[in-house]
């Protein structure tokens, strides 16, 4: 337990944070996999509209640190070559 007033202070910003932090990973988590159903379905427009609508949410996750950069990257990349891939 925080005795000090700055270490009080500090866990009550890591507790805000994380609770931002939960839900953007959640929210970033939620619309990959709707590009993922969208390309299980097998409906390539429809997957290709919910990656545009997923590629902001993960790049927004990588610029807050909840994900690394370079795997949002190569996230986007991925899936992008996935519906590319579909026929």
């Amino acid at each position: 337990m925080a005795s000090h007033k700055s270490a009080e202070k500090r866990a009550r910003q890591t507790e805000r944070r994380t609770a931002v932090n939960t839900n953007r990973r959640s929210r970033m988590r939620g619309s990959v996999k709707k590009v993922e159903e969208a390309i299980a379905s097998g409906d390539k427009k429809a997957a290709a509209a919910a990656l545009r609508a997923a590629q902001p949410d993960i790049q927004r996750g990588a610029k807050a640190r909840v994900v690394a950069p370079n795997a949002a990257a190569r996230r986007v990349s991925r899936l992008n070559a996935r519906i590319k891939a579909m026929s």
